[in-house]
């Protein structure tokens, strides 16, 4: 008669996740980056700047880059390649929209004109002018990074617990549908 013993080894993932200073969900993650595109263009950077402060696991960042960011610790950098589908999403050729020149302002009443705006839920909302006719503009409402692979350079600053939040304390109200801008 046999005697079988299993003993429970974590694997490396759930060791380096467990760790102190590991980026876990519930932690506030101040990070360092740098985005780039495919073809090398450099999109944003906060090198030097402010760090990206976000709680982990609550959505705040694209789900590719939370995803890709569990478990690191304070300290680590690490290149992260995001794939449309968990960064901006494909672009959605239903995401056009008609509407009355007089809504745009003046100056972005042209073709490749960027605005940005609020949505009806509050979200921010980006737009594309794509063509100018008579009395109407058409707007690409797909986010200027749909359909991009995003390529991230972090590194990781700190990893600390999450501010509480007093107890019914409410987020900032925000407006119903402020008038588009125009991104200069």
């Amino acid at each position: 008669v046999g005697l079988a013993i299993a003993f429970a080894v974590p694997s490396w993932g759930e060791d380096k996740k467990g760790a102190p200073g590991a980026i876990i969900d519930g932690k506030q993650v101040s990070l360092e980056y740098t985005l780039t595109l495919e073809d090398k263009s450099k999109v944003d950077s906060n090198v030097g700047k402010d760090p990206l402060v976000f709680t982990q696991g609550a959505h705040e960042i694209i789900p590719g880059l939370e995803k890709k960011l569990s478990g690191l610790k304070v300290g680590e950098s690490k290149k992260i390649e995001v794939s449309p589908e968990e960064g901006y999403g494909p672009v959605d050729p239903q995401r056009k929209q008609e509407v009355e020149t007089l809504k745009i302002p003046e100056d972005a009443r042209k073709v490749g004109a960027k605005l940005t705006g609020q949505g009806p839920d509050g979200r921010m909302m980006f737009a594309q002018v794509t063509e100018v006719k008579e009395s109407t503009v058409i707007l690409d409402l797909n986010h200027p990074l749909a359909g991009k692979k995003l390529f991230f350079d972090i590194k990781v600053l700190k990893v600390e617990d999450a501010p509480k939040k007093l107890e019914g304390e409410a987020a900032a109200p925000i407006p119903a549908q402020p008038a588009a801008k125009s991104e200069k």
